[in-house]
């Protein structure tokens, strides 16, 4: 009996060493399939570029195809659904921006930002710049300001969504510059970017990269941008703090996030690769054109900055009152 006992045990041992063996193995193996990257957006807007431009690299480096996947519409609520059902290996990674922070607080949605993901790299920080049709009498922001407050709800201004980044960003600036817009939400950044280029609105305060060629070509009236610097691709725009106006230090940023449960292993390799792309002189010297900055973080600060924009966002949903609907 005790023989049969101690023939179990080894058995038993054996088999507990080749698991180990085996998931040790398959940790270093990854990846080693297709990998895909959902974009709760659609293609084409300012996001796209940046999830192809680091796929690409990714494929190259890895030698396994990552596929982008844009799955836009509900306020990112149906992309970011189809991440966090997705089964945490690392074949399903989610590239977000500030909006995956602020949604949830205004919409019912089907996960938690935080609890139900796990942060893995940060991409890029972009300033905003706010620009105006070019018939709009002013060329700094004192003078827009000025303009707002004689107008009183008579300017208005588009966003990318209802309660997005862009939404939250411009009802800062409101605030701060003491105000009163009328918002437009528009399905995305190229169509309130169309209107306001053939006057139907007449502002708003987007990323470079959707705006900047628009800038160059006149068809867009640059007036200020966020942030403490100005932009290497447009040095003549002050910010707005040199324009007086201290108190909007906003800046959107991107990111990739995998589901919940994802082996640290994982996050871990996945972050490092991401931090030599983005070291990587031409992917910088990209980036940088289209009005953006390379962020490294590691995925514990990228997971304490989702906390902070998601206490910031809040703060000024309560200030400004406001509400979507479902």
């Amino acid at each position: 009996m005790k023989s049969f006992t101690r023939a179990v045990i080894r058995i038993l041992a054996a088999s507990m060493l080749m698991a180990v063996a085996a998931h040790a193995v398959a940790q270093q193996a990854y990846p080693n399939k297709p990998i895909r990257v959902i974009v709760p957006f659609p293609p084409g807007g300012s996001v796209d570029p940046l999830a192809r431009l680091i796929g690409q690299h990714l494929t190259e480096n890895w030698g396994q195809q990552v596929i982008v996947d844009n799955r836009p519409g509900g306020n990112s609520i149906i992309g970011t659904e189809a991440a966090v059902k997705s089964k945490p290996d690392g074949y399903t990674i989610l590239l977000v921006g500030g909006t995956h922070v602020i949604v949830p607080q205004l919409l019912s949605t089907p996960y938690d930002p935080i609890k139900d993901f796990a942060a893995v790299a940060t991409l890029i920080s972009t300033e905003l710049i706010l620009v105006v049709n070019p018939s709009l009498p002013v060329k700094t922001l004192q003078e827009f300001i000025a303009l707002a407050k004689a107008k009183p709800g008579q300017l208005n201004y588009g966003s990318s969504a209802n309660g997005g980044s862009i939404h939250l960003s411009t009802e800062l600036l409101s605030i701060s510059a003491g105000i009163k817009m009328q918002h437009v939400p528009y399905k995305g950044a190229a169509p309130s970017i169309t209107d306001v280029i053939g006057g139907q609105i007449q502002l708003v305060f987007q990323v470079p990269i959707a705006v900047i060629s628009h800038i160059k070509s006149g068809k867009l009236r640059p007036i200020a941008i966020s942030g403490e610097n100005r932009l290497a691709s447009l040095p003549e725009v002050p910010t707005l703090t040199e324009a007086g106006l201290p108190g909007v230090k906003v800046k959107n940023w991107n990111g990739l996030i995998a589901p919940a449960g994802t082996s640290r292993e994982i996050i871990d390799k996945f972050a490092g690769e991401i931090a030599r792309i983005l070291a990587v002189r031409d992917v910088r010297a990209t980036l940088i054109s289209q009005g953006n900055e390379p962020l490294i973080s590691t995925p514990d600060q990228f997971s304490a900055l989702m906390k902070a924009d998601l206490a910031k966002f809040a703060k000024i949903i309560k200030a400004a009152n406001i509400k979507v609907d479902n």
